[in-house]
């Protein structure tokens, strides 16, 4: 059985990317069940040193895992901290492994399975690597794998762990905001200068952080640019918006 495990900012600020992942597992015939009142997996609390309290978060989401029987589920997760959470902090503090996957290792694993039929666009999409997905859970291959069957992926220049972080995590964007939009502006640069029209991410906090970002870019460009047909950069998008747009066979 697939737990499709939303997270806090999904569930509460970005539902536009749960609605995109249960379109697609439907799509391809997966079965999976949602959490009645789905609790959080600890992250935020544990990253800004609230260890106490998160470690007590942790155990309630842990008991309801447990309350589904443990050996029998599959956590699928569309943020990256949830997934580094799950897989690494709950092994190293209740020395328990959970089989979480993260929606961009499934839907690459559809698509190669033949589950999912998705069309290739001459877009220009670049990925941007989440510290918790990337640095933390060494999973660089399988997103960029996706974006290739659907587009054309343009690279930056700092990739993979040596990626720039989107300045939002560890409490970042809530205690320092100013700071968080500082660097998240410098990542929309590494993409402009990529030439590509998207750039795509596998991390709530991510998509928050830099869509703020880029909008207060074009804005700025608006003011100083005679020619703003050079700018490419329109749009972030989570991974599965992306895997959508293809199989609804909309313009992406």
């Amino acid at each position: 059985m697939i737990i499709y495990f939303r997270g806090c900012v999904v569930r509460e600020k970005l539902t536009y990317i749960s609605d995109a992942t249960e379109t697609i597992l439907k799509q391809a015939g997966v079965e999976y069940t949602i959490l009645n009142n789905e609790s959080c997996c600890g992250s935020f609390l544990m990253r800004t040193g609230f260890s106490d309290d998160a470690i007590e978060v942790m155990k309630k989401t842990l008991n309801r895992f447990k309350d589904t029987s443990l050996e029998e589920v599959k956590i699928l997760v569309s943020c990256a901290g949830c997934y580094n959470t799950f897989k690494n902090d709950y092994k190293e503090l209740f020395d328990v492994e959970l089989d979480v996957i993260h929606s961009s290792e499934l839907i690459n694993q559809l698509i190669i399975d033949g589950y999912l039929d998705v069309r290739k666009t001459s877009k220009k999409v670049t990925y941007h690597d989440p510290c918790h997905l990337g640095r933390h859970s060494n999973m660089y291959d399988e997103p960029r794998e996706i974006i290739n069957k659907t587009s054309n992926l343009v690279e930056m220049s700092r990739i993979r762990e040596h990626s720039r972080c989107c300045g939002a995590g560890s409490g970042v964007k809530s205690a320092y905001p100013d700071t968080a939009l500082k660097i998240a502006s410098k990542r929309i640069q590494d993409a402009e200068d990529t030439g590509a029209e998207i750039i795509a991410t596998s991390c709530s906090f991510c998509v928050l952080n830099l869509e703020t970002a880029l909008k207060i870019t074009l804005n700025d460009h608006k003011k100083t640019d005679d020619n703003k047909n050079k700018r490419s950069l329109s749009r972030v998008v989570d991974i599965t918006e992306l895997i959508l747009m293809g199989l609804e066979d909309e313009e992406v």
